[in-house]
């Protein structure tokens, strides 16, 4: 795999993290040698380890269409977005609105640096430097200002991102405190990682590669995730299903029995209204 021939400034590339642990999982070149290191080690405890990166990357492009194709989203927040991969947000929505706008919202200074490069000149696609966990600085930042009406429905994105919020930070807070800042009509999609399906050996060795990251791992059960829609209506993952959450491959997959995968398994998913 190439090598990241330098670091963008105030990147530590000796010291892994979320976004860069998760590009490499999905076969990017946007990491370095500690952030391989300690993914190869998960992955002998968790051979399915890219199977769930892209499942869960898969539910995330699969939610953000949806949204655009069937209420009509033409405005979208992605928090705690990642490096730029291939089939992005905008990506995604714009196959269907090609006059959607996306706001991209993460703390890692590399994802900054790849995105604001990547977005360069782009009128309808911004990216914000901030932390989640702070709504008051995301909220208000002039460049989510400028590009969102807070009037009209809006698509909210949190994929694979819950995890690295302690119970202290209070994720179900959080999102609770997003979702009252949307116009009724909007959606929410979260996706999250859960140890329910994994074995303990498994569960410790993905405590274990975190704890050497700049964020640790909380990996939450069904019940915790649900609590994350309180207030929202649930829709159906897929044809034929009630409405609810599920595991990241089956979310809108035309075979959702072929879609269950033991990848899959490692995350939650689900996308919501708010009324």
């Amino acid at each position: 795999m190439m090598e990241v021939v330098q670091a963008p400034p105030g990147v530590d590339a000796t010291m892994p993290t979320p976004a860069r642990l998760y590009d490499y999982y999905l076969g990017g070149t946007n990491n370095f040698a500690a952030d391989r290191e300690v993914a190869e080690r998960l992955r002998v405890s968790l051979p399915e380890l890219a199977d769930a990166a892209w499942a869960n990357r898969g539910f995330h492009q699969r939610a953000a269409s949806w949204m655009a194709a069937e209420p009509g989203i033409r405005q979208f927040i992605d928090l705690g977005s990642g490096l730029p991969t291939q089939g992005n947000t905008h990506d995604a929505v714009r196959q269907v609105a090609p006059d959607a706008r996306v706001v991209y919202v993460d703390h890692d200074p590399m994802v900054i640096a790849h995105a604001r490069a990547l977005l360069s000149g782009a009128s309808t696609t911004t990216v914000i430097q901030a932390d989640l966990r702070d709504p008051d600085a995301v909220l208000g930042s002039p460049e989510l200002r400028g590009m969102i009406d807070r009037g009209q429905p809006a698509g909210l994105l949190m994929t694979a991102v819950l995890h690295f919020v302690a119970d202290q930070s209070d994720p179900w807070g959080l999102v609770a405190r997003y979702v009252s800042e949307l116009a009724p009509g909007s959606y929410v999609a979260m996706s999250h990682a859960t140890a329910d399906r994994l074995p303990p050996r498994a569960v410790q060795a993905m405590y274990d590669t975190y704890a050497r990251a700049s964020a640790k791992i909380c990996l939450r059960t069904k019940a915790d995730f649900v609590r994350l829609f309180d207030g929202l209506e649930l829709v159906a993952p897929f044809d034929g299903a009630e409405p609810g959450v599920t595991f990241v491959g089956k979310w809108g997959a035309e075979d959702p029995c072929g879609a269950d995968s033991d990848g899959s398994r490692v995350l939650y998913c689900g996308v919501a209204g708010r009324p």
